[in-house]
């Protein structure tokens, strides 16, 4: 039987993730081309760098719930077999799905964050057009849908998983090998 509490925790993380990652869209970094008073070079102006810390928080929740997930059911690799069935076939399909997810969700939120972190910072007054870099849109919203992705796959994967951990008969699967007489 699967853990409730796991499973609320597990949410309650996710829910988190997600609502950092869209904190973090809303809040990308924004510039302005500004020259300095020499009219010398210009030089981009930066507003609140906030989306990068919320972007690493929404990472940081994501992997805590994995994390726990994993540690909960084993990693799937460790401990007793399975019991043969169609939750143990859902389990391994789930797990895979869970950990591509995962990696995708994790991958979109850490360059997020790198990405809206780096400045560019002058440029030579008179040559080309400074261009202020900042993060695309949409790269914290795409993190923050895979995170949905992962949250259901994940909380499926637990319960399939308990399902074919349960065994009917409480000791271990296989033939008992006991001598005859």
């Amino acid at each position: 039987m699967a853990s409730n509490i796991v499973l609320i925790i597990v949410f309650v993380f996710d829910l988190i993730a997600f609502g950092l990652a869209v904190a973090a869209e809303q809040r990308r970094s924004t510039a302005q081309v500004v020259p300095d008073q020499e009219k010398n070079y210009n030089y981009c102006v930066y507003d609140s760098d906030i989306s990068t810390g919320l972007g690493v928080g929404s990472l940081l929740f994501l992997m805590a719930s994995q994390l726990l997930l994993m540690v909960v059911s084993k990693c799937f690799c460790c401990g007793k077999a399975l019991r043969p069935g169609g939750s143990r076939a859902w389990a391994i399909i789930l797990f895979i799905a869970c950990w591509v997810t995962f990696i995708i969700a994790e991958i979109c939120l850490l360059a997020g964050s790198v990405r809206n972190a780096y400045h560019t910072k002058y440029g030579l007054y008179g040559a080309d057009p400074l261009s202020c870099q900042t993060l695309r849109k949409g790269v914290f919203a795409a993190g923050a849908a895979f995170i949905v992705f992962t949250g259901i796959l994940s909380e499926l994967y637990y319960v399939s998983y308990s399902k074919a951990n349960d065994s009917p008969y409480g000791g271990e699967m296989g033939v008992g090998m006991g001598t005859y007489s």
